[in-house]
C-alpha cells in the first residue's frame, strides 16, 4: 500500500487513540495542544513517507513521534511542564521525564475516560455527538458538516463551545468510577445510539460516510463491551441492535444511493455474520432483571431477520413495540407499531389506532395512512400519499412517495379482468 493511501486509513485508526492518551494526560483545559501535536503527527508523516517510503512498521513510526513531539514541547513550554506534571499519574523515567504510555491497554483505558468525558450532561445532545465524531473517532469538521447535512460554521462553533463548557466545568479526563458509570452510562449510551441513528437514517447520499458513523458507533460500543465494568446487559443489547441493523446496509441502497424499502430488498444481500453477532450478543444481554429499550429494539431488529411474512414474526414485533411504549413512549415507535399492527391483526384495526396518532406534519405518518388504505379505498391512500410526498424534505423520501402516488394510479387505471 501507497503512503497515499495508507495514511488516510491510519488517520482514521490511529489519529484517536493518540488523541485520546494525550487528552488524557494533558486534561481538559489542553485538549487543542494534544490534538495539535497528534495532527503534527500525521503532517510530518505526511512530509516525510512521501520523500522516504513507507517505515517497516508505520503505526509504532507514529507512536514514537508522537512520543517525541510530546516531550519536545513539554521541553519548550517549562511553564505549562511545571502547571502539568502534578496532575500527571503517569510514572516518569530516571531523568524526570514524562512517559508516553501508548500501549494497546492505555490507548483502550484513555478512550473508555474520553468517552465518559464527551458524553457529559453538562454540553447537548447535538454537542455529544459533534464532539464524540471529532474527539473519539477523528471526522475532521468538514465530515461532520457532510454527516449532519449543516452549515460548516455551525458544527465548528458546536464543537468549540461543548469544549469550553467541560472546561468551564472542571471536568476531568479519568476512569469512570462505578458510581460514574452507574450515574453516566445511559448517556453514553444515548449517544452512541443517536451517533448510529446518524449514519443510518441519514439522508446523506455519501454512503461511505454514513457507513463510518455506524462502524465508529459500533466500535466505541464494543469498547464497553471489552472492560468489565462498562460490559452490561443493557450495552449488550445495544450492540445487537446495532448489528441487526447494519446487517442490512448493503441492501438498503440502490447503485445510485437511493433507498430500498425493507420489503423490497435482496435478502441474499444481508450479511449473516452479522445477524449471528447480534443473536450472540442479545443472548448476553438477557442476563439480569432490568429490560431497556434497547433490548426491545434489538427484540424487533432481530424479527426483521427474517423476510416472509409470518403471524409469529408480526405477533412478536406487535408485542415488543406495545412494551417499548409502556417503557417510554415516542410517536415513531406508536407509528411503526402501527404497521406492524396492520401485518398482525389487519389493515383496518391498524387504520383507526393511526388516526388517533394525528402526527399531521410527518409525512412517515401519511405514507403508512396511504398504505393502510390502499386496497380499502385507493382514492384516500392516493390523497395520503400525496400529502406525504409534498411534506418530504429529502430527495431521496420525494422520491419514494412519487414511486408510491404512481403505483396507486397505475392500479386504478388498470381495466378490470375479464374471464
Amino acid at each position: 500500500m501507497q503512503p497515499q493511501e495508507l495514511l488516510p486509513h491510519l488517520f482514521r485508526t490511529e489519529y484517536r487513540k493518540i488523541a485520546a492518551v494525550l487528552c488524557r494526560l494533558f486534561g481538559i483545559e489542553h485538549i487543542e495542544i494534544a490534538e495539535d501535536i497528534v495532527s503534527d503527527t500525521f503532517l510530518s508523516a505526511t512530509e516525510n513517507w512521501s520523500l522516504k517510503g513507507l517505515p517497516d512498521n508505520p503505526t509504532a513510526w507514529l507512536y514514537t513521534v508522537a512520543k517525541n513531539k510530546t516531550k519536545n514541547y513539554l521541553k519548550r513550554d517549562t511553564i505549562f511542564k511545571q502547571k502539568l506534571l502534578p496532575e500527571i499519574k503517569y510514572t516518569t523515567d530516571s531523568t524526570g521525564e514524562i512517559e508516553i504510555d501508548l500501549s494497546a491497554k492505555n490507548i483502550a483505558d484513555s478512550q473508555l475516560a474520553m468517552i465518559f468525558t464527551v458524553c457529559n450532561p453538562v454540553i447537548s445532545a447535538e454537542s455529544q455527538v459533534a464532539l464524540a465524531l471529532n474527539l473519539l473517532c477523528g471526522f475532521g469538521v468538514q465530515e461532520i458538516t457532510d454527516a449532519f447535512l449543516a452549515n460548516k460554521e455551525v458544527i465548528y462553533k458546536r464543537i468549540n463551545r461543548a469544549k469550553e463548557k467541560l472546561k468551564e466545568a472542571g471536568i476531568r479526563i479519568q476512569q469512570p468510577g462505578l458510581s460514574e458509570i452507574g450515574n453516566r452510562l445511559e448517556t453514553v449510551l444515548t449517544t452512541i445510539y443517536l451517533l448510529f441513528s446518524e449514519g443510518y437514517y441519514s439522508i446523506s447520499q455519501n454512503v461511505t460516510l454514513r457507513r463510518d458513523l455506524c462502524t465508529e458507533a459500533m466500535r466505541l460500543n464494543y469498547l464497553l463491551i471489552e472492560n468489565p465494568a462498562t460490559n452490561t446487559p443493557a450495552v449488550n443489547a445495544l450492540f445487537a441492535l446495532m448489528c441487526f441493523h447494519a446487517s442490512r446496509f448493503e441492501a438498503r441502497t440502490n447503485d445510485h444511493g437511493a433507498m430500498i424499502l425493507y420489503d423490497d430488498q435482496d435478502e441474499s444481500l444481508w450479511d449473516r455474520d452479522l445477524i449471528n453477532k447480534g443473536i450472540h450478543y442479545l443472548n448476553q444481554a438477557s442476563t439480569g432483571t432490568s429490560i431497556t429499550k434497547y433490548h426491545l429494539e434489538a427484540g424487533i431488529a432481530y424479527w426483521h431477520t427474517f423476510k416472509e411474512d409470518a403471524a409469529e414474526k408480526w405477533e412478536n414485533i406487535l408485542q415488543l413495540y406495545n412494551s417499548l411504549l409502556i417503557l417510554e413512549y415516542s410517536p415513531i415507535a406508536a407509528l411503526n407499531r402501527t404497521f406492524a399492527l396492520a401485518k398482525a391483526n389487519g389493515k383496518p384495526a391498524a387504520i383507526a389506532e393511526a388516526e388517533k396518532l394525528n402526527l399531521s406534519n410527518n409525512h412517515f405518518y401519511y405514507s403508512l395512512l396511504g398504505n393502510l388504505y390502499t386496497g380499502i379505498d385507493n382514492q384516500k391512500a392516493l390523497g395520503h400519499y400525496e400529502t406525504a410526498m409534498n411534506l418530504a424534505t429529502s430527495a431521496n423520501d420525494k422520491a419514494i412517495m412519487a414511486g408510491n402516488v404512481e403505483r396507486l394510479k397505475n392500479l386504478q387505471e388498470e381495466p378490470p379482468y375479464n374471464s
